[in-house]
């Protein structure tokens, strides 16, 4: 199993943490972790995923904050360095989003970023 406590180079808010937990707490697999990854694509070059997936592989760096488990791999783990992931609840809709500092440029939608 990972080192469950890496350095700090993504933080969570209360908010995605109390949101994550509350999803994890529904899940029937124990082992679920809220998986964040960067891939290329969206409109401004960079995009980001949001997954629950149970398996934790070589590269990846696990992020725990009481029952709320997040999944990062290293190469995400480079563009998101820094980064705080929240969870937003407004008129319209509720998300996780990314305030990535590494992040020149970004889309309306904030799903996507360029360097």
């Amino acid at each position: 199993m990972p080192d469950m406590s890496p350095a700090p180079q993504i933080n969570l808010t209360s908010a995605a943490t109390a949101r994550i937990a509350a999803i994890l707490s529904r899940d029937s697999a124990p082992d679920m972790k809220l998986r964040i990854a960067v891939a290329g694509g969206g409109c401004s070059g960079f995009q980001y995923h949001f997954s629950f997936d149970p398996e934790v592989t070589g590269d990846d760096l696990v992020y725990q904050n009481g029952a709320a488990r997040v999944v990062v791999d290293e190469t995400s783990l480079g563009l998101l360095a820094g980064s705080v992931i929240d969870f937003v609840e407004d008129m319209a809709g509720s998300s996780f989003q990314i305030k990535n500092p590494q992040a020149k440029t970004g889309c309306g939608c904030g799903n996507s970023f360029s360097m």
